[in-house]
């Protein structure tokens, strides 16, 4: 097949904007010739990523898959009309210079966050009749009332109606929608999209970062052997709620306990200095680690903590670092609702604790410690099996695979019926 991806985010960019390339990546691996339509590389920063330099359209091969690039405004502070802006700016400039420049597609995967990629999709629809699969990450326009940015909730109030009319018609002019946390799919039922174009495939993550073979970094950060290590990597916003854990770790009294945290964010600064006001000197703070040291740093820890900050969509989100973890073969604990909370109960591989409730983190640390670094390695064994059976890259490439491949020959047969009926006419 000739396969079509629309996503304003694709590597370099790191964490979850990259993503889409370990599917786009697997399936040109499998013989698909694969064409992806994307931005010039700025998350998380905000700023052109170094070697990439904007121009009206630009074209490259990575890991085997043909991408061309458009330009957009770049930027990634909090401001709520700053991002639209840059969202709009990578719509208008998708379709009016990134369209009419790829080869005929006999499927396309679009990644509708943010939502203003519906016009490079619809002109494609239209130009093209190119069938498409529509995939629900963050579930608009939910996700920009709780985005944190500046203005966000007034934007979103007055534009709400028109925002769910739009997202409404992304899903009907698609021929699937796929969602990626199992609480989204019983709300896009609720939304009106028919149960039988609704498919639920889940995130992998990219194993070329995050795998079980990494050399654990404890004797180059001087930690005690004996020392449990927790870790959080990852953006450090008001979404992920982290004040809460260091709150948590001045209630736990256990010198075993270390807790690494790498990664920025808005709230980098104002956890360290949170951190130092309760003398946490088992709390440091790494800053960014390069993505080839990410297996490193999950081999050094016994437990990674992964969180969301208490709003609507929390029980609805799974963060993709719950992957990341699994394939590191990692213990979870878990600060967070719904999806996530439930993963880790029911295959029984980590701890949970109420999001954003200091005195439930403090008590799921307690426990981490109690069942020591033994028992913990027991339990990231079993998150490996789990990410192996229903999360790897081959198993849910194949799950794309199909269902690109079901539109792709849907489409086909329609077309040839329309023609058998003109003929016969």
């Amino acid at each position: 097949m000739r396969v079509g991806f629309f996503s304003q985010w694709y590597e370099p960019e790191p964490g979850p904007a990259g993503l889409t390339a370990v599917t786009a990546r697997a399936l040109a691996a499998r013989g698909h010739a694969v064409h992806v339509l994307t931005g010039f590389p700025n998350y998380p920063t905000g700023t052109l990523a170094e070697g990439y330099r904007q121009v009206p359209r630009m074209r490259e091969v990575l890991g085997g898959v043909h991408v061309t690039r458009v330009p957009l405004y770049l930027n990634h502070n909090k401001s709520a009309a700053r991002r639209v802006t840059n969202y709009a700016s990578f719509g208008v400039s998708a379709a009016v210079l990134g369209v009419p420049a790829l080869p005929r597609l006999d499927a396309l995967w679009v990644n509708y966050s943010p939502i203003t990629i519906g016009l490079p999709m619809w002109l494609q629809q239209v130009v093209r009749g190119t069938p498409t699969v529509c995939e629900v990450g963050d579930l608009w326009p939910d996700t920009m009332a709780v985005s944190g940015l500046h203005g966000a909730g007034a934007l979103t109030k007055m534009g709400k109606a028109g925002l769910e009319r739009w997202c409404n018609a992304m899903y009907a002019s698609s021929d699937a929608v796929v969602y990626i946390s199992p609480g989204v799919g019983e709300i896009l039922e609720a939304r009106g999209v028919p149960r039988e174009r609704l498919h639920y495939i889940p995130k992998s993550a990219d194993e070329t970062v995050f795998h079980a073979s990494g050399v654990s970094l404890r004797a180059e950060l001087g930690i005690d052997p004996d020392a449990v290590v927790l870790v959080y990597a990852g953006a450090m916003g008001a979404a992920q709620g982290l004040g809460s854990l260091i709150e948590a770790c001045s209630l736990v009294d256990d010198p075993r306990l270390v807790v690494l945290l790498a990664g920025s964010g808005t709230e980098a600064e104002a956890l360290r200095r949170a951190a130092a006001s309760r003398g946490l000197s088992g709390v440091r703070f790494l800053g960014r680690i390069p993505h080839n040291q990410m297996a490193d740093l999950l081999a050094t820890a016994d437990v990674a903590y992964v969180s969301l900050a208490q709003h609507p969509l929390s029980a609805v989100t799974m963060p993709s670092k719950t992957q990341s973890t699994l394939a590191a073969g990692r213990a979870i604990l878990a600060a967070a609702a719904g999806d996530v909370a439930n993963l880790v109960e029911s295959r029984r591989v980590g701890f949970t604790a109420t999001p954003g409730d200091s005195i439930s983190i403090a008590e799921a640390i307690r426990a981490v410690l109690q069942t020591g670094r033994g028992g913990l390695a027991d339990i990231g064994r079993r998150a490996r099996l789990l990410y192996e059976s229903e999360f790897s890259v081959d198993r849910t490439t194949t799950q794309v695979e199909t269902l690109l491949s079901g539109v792709s020959r849907i489409q086909r047969r329609g077309l040839a019926h329309r023609t058998m009926d003109v003929s016969r006419g």
